[in-house]
């Protein structure tokens, strides 16, 4: 019984914690999760695509969201596939870039040879700082490919240098990639919306 008892007072700590940090989301960060949507909206109907990168849970929340614009969002919207690429899906892929590149530029080797003008490369860093994600972002810009960042904390070494970075008002790792894939199902509803909805 005490056991159960301080497990409901942990369980409504993060529950609650998870409630602040939202609320601090929609203060601090609508504006720039619009920028995203508009900058997103603007790549896919000039034919570009959507890639996206980020490590362990980030790279989790990569695969999540591609899918998400491949196949559907909502089961009730039927709409045509949306152009999306996770990044950290071809074990191949990265084992051979990792082993004779160095796993810094596992990402922006894809990025380079995939990367096109049109594309926007949406980066996912809880700290900010992850190396992969910072080159791929490099070698995105260098080919004149628009940079979105989710990050978290202070932003990290990340921030500066992506076009737009939305920066979850957290440092608790949990909580900042509760939030990413929250702007992600956002930003995937406002395109479904953009593109699909009858007029």
């Amino acid at each position: 019984m005490v056991q159960t008892m301080t497990f409901k007072k942990e369980i409504r700590r993060q529950i609650e914690d998870n409630i602040r940090v939202k609320e601090a989301l929609l203060t601090e960060c609508q504006d720039v999760i619009s920028e995203c949507a508009e900058i997103l909206i603007a790549a896919l109907k000039s034919g570009g695509k959507i890639l996206f990168c980020g490590n362990g849970g980030s790279a989790a929340d990569a695969q999540h969201l591609a899918t998400e614009l491949v196949v559907r969002l909502r089961g009730s919207f039927n709409r045509p596939s949306i152009p999306a690429l996770a990044l950290t899906v071809d074990s191949s892929l990265l084992t051979a870039a990792g082993n004779d590149l160095g796993f810094e530029q596992v990402f922006s080797r894809q990025v380079e040879g995939l990367g096109k003008k049109e594309d926007v490369l949406i980066g996912i860093s809880t700290s900010g700082n992850s190396a992969n994600v910072l080159q791929a972002i490099k070698v995105a810009s260098a080919k004149g490919i628009k940079t979105i960042a989710f990050l978290g904390g202070t932003g990290g070494t990340i921030a500066p240098l992506a076009d737009t970075s939305v920066i979850v008002p957290s440092s608790d790792t949990a909580r900042i990639q509760e939030c990413h894939i929250l702007i992600g199902h956002i930003l995937c509803l406002l395109i479904e919306e953009s593109l699909y909805s009858p007029s």
